[in-house]
């Protein structure tokens, strides 16, 4: 007769990964839905300056892609038509190419792929949080450098040589430019630690690189140890369909797609990609109304006693004393801000330019609340 498993003690419950429970809090812009209710708010009365993507919206030939799309059909596994239009746009191998369910699903089959329990992951920050989960997620040790605000949020060179030296990492993040502080440091400096560390990966988040002006890319510079992500939800204005994609190496972009999901990115992401880069125009139309629409946004926060600190995108960070309290107060007007102490900025809150008659909204409302105590 068989013998009979025994039965699992049930008083000590189900166990997961210690690296799962010790893992940080994900904290990002956009609407918190539960938050919304609880307030009684609905969504779309309110103005969302918490997100940093193109305001002017996809192109309209998205919308005539999406009508197109048979929902019956699996999606494309390896994204082929999507990736070749890409590989042709950017002027890359399709091999160097691999594309994602936005550059959050990148960013964690990086982690997936590349960081054992232990090792050493160093990243510039402050930025943004999900670097340091799928970190943490796969036990790795992290270690951040940190800008200053007394240097304007500027990567520091030599003091990113220093931290280098002392950890010895197997991975570097890098957000270029970088959220939230908007600070750009040129791809030939980061292109400087990648060519002294060969043995360390330089994961290089682009996510913003399209709104700043002529900015070149570290992708360009044909490093092997340098995986530049890119995301198509921000600049391309995709956000509800998350689309995003990795540019590297062969053997860096192989095994981030063996580890890959099958079907992580869905017909209808794969189906805007492609019309939102066939519409060349409305892209570049819109970005440089933006570019244009942000010094009257800064010149207002100026004259109502902000100090926006600088930055080479349409997003920047400001300091207001309390920027849980600024951003409570500003939901109560019907205007979201992203409130930074995730960052561990606590002082200051984030935002991104929106259209012209958007932003006269933003300024009435802080000229409401200008006589608070977290506004000088």
């Amino acid at each position: 007769m068989a013998a009979i498993p025994k039965k699992s003690d049930s008083r000590q419950g189900i166990s997961p990964r210690p690296e799962v429970l010790a893992m940080p809090p994900s904290h990002h812009g956009a609407f918190d839905y539960l938050e919304l209710e609880q307030l009684a708010l609905d969504a779309g009365e309110i103005l969302d300056f918490s997100v940093n993507s193109n305001p002017y919206g996809p192109s309209p030939k998205v919308s005539a892609a999406l009508q197109q799309v048979p929902l019956y059909l699996y999606p494309d596994r390896e994204v082929l038509a999507l990736r070749r239009a890409l590989s042709e746009h950017l002027s890359a191998a399709l091999e160097q190419i691999e594309v994602g369910n936005g550059t959050a699903e990148l960013i964690w089959l990086v982690a997936l792929t590349f960081m054992r329990p232990g090792e050493r992951v160093l990243i510039i920050g402050p930025t943004f949080g999900e670097y340091a989960r799928a970190a943490a997620l796969m036990g790795a040790s992290v270690q951040i450098a940190f800008t200053r605000p007394e240097e304007d949020f500027r990567v520091d060179p030599d003091a990113v040589l220093r931290s280098l030296e002392a950890e010895q990492p197997q991975v570097v993040f890098i957000c270029n430019p970088n959220n939230p502080t908007g600070a750009f440091t040129p791809p030939d400096v980061i292109g400087r630690w990648a060519s002294l560390y060969p043995g360390t990966l330089f994961v290089v988040d682009e996510a913003y690189l399209n709104f700043v002006e002529d900015a070149g890319s570290t992708f360009d510079l044909g490093l092997e140890n340098i995986l530049v992500l890119r995301s198509m939800t921000k600049d391309y204005a995709l956000a509800g369909l998350r689309l995003g994609y990795a540019l590297g190496a062969r053997p860096v972009i192989d095994v981030l797609a063996r580890a890959r999901p099958p079907w992580s990115v869905n017909a209808m992401a794969q189906a805007a990609g492609l019309a939102a880069l066939n519409d060349p125009a409305h892209f570049q139309v819109s970005l440089s109304r933006l570019r244009q629409t942000k010094p009257a946004l800064l010149a207002g926060l100026r004259d109502l006693g902000l100090q926006p600190f600088p930055s080479a995108t349409q997003f920047f960070v400001t300091d207001v004393r309390d920027g849980k309290a600024f951003r409570s107060a500003m939901l109560e007007r019907r205007i979201l801000v992203r409130d930074c102490a995730s960052f561990g900025l606590p002082a200051y809150v984030r935002i991104a330019t929106r259209l012209p008659e958007e932003n006269a909204r933003l300024l009435d409302a802080i000229r409401l609340i200008r006589n608070a105590p977290f506004v000088s």
